[in-house]
């Protein structure tokens, strides 16, 4: 590969990172070509961005992050590296433990979430638990939803006892 060809991609990748604040780090190394496309087809249905990528150029590209926080994530490339970018954060956590349930991989290597980075498969399980920003917000809403459908329901059931009365 050409020099410029490595600078063109590591550019690439640097404005992908700066783009993205929820970043996976996963190890499909070892999983065969149809594998691989069932992840990649489950990925694109989930909008999940996932490209293979050399370790190589992905420091560089890591080093060079406008987010100095993402160099955190350079001791986990080792071997094959599968890069995932999401909206959702515990999306991609969600796709490699379904994916896993008939595969040996994908294996998560490491993921920057909101400013934290998690190192290491062991993190999957609560990266999976995540809430992302629209289940919060629902929540939020039926938390304050709650007491006053049980005012406005105390006041129906009062008027209707005054009624019959």
């Amino acid at each position: 590969m050409k020099r410029e060809d490595k600078t063109k991609i590591i550019e690439s990748l640097v404005e992908k990172l700066n783009a993205n604040n929820k970043i996976y780090l996963a190890d499909c190394s070892s999983l065969s070509v149809e594998k691989v496309n069932q992840l990649r087809r489950s990925c694109f249905e989930k909008n999940i961005s996932m490209t293979v990528v050399k370790n190589s150029l992905l420091q560089k590209a890591l080093e060079q992050a406008t987010d100095s926080r993402l160099t955190g994530l350079i001791p986990a490339l080792k071997g094959a590296t599968a890069l995932m970018f999401t909206e959702v954060g515990n999306a991609p956590a969600k796709l490699i433990k379904e994916f896993r349930k008939k595969n040996d991989k994908p294996i998560l290597k490491a993921a920057f979430i909101e400013e934290n980075i998690y190192i290491g498969d062991n993190e999957l399980d609560a990266l999976a638990n995540i809430k992302s920003k629209n289940e919060l917000i629902a929540e939020v809403i039926g938390l304050l939803q709650s007491p006053a459908k049980r005012v406005i329901g105390a006041l129906q059931a009062n008027a209707e006892k005054k009624d019959a009365a």
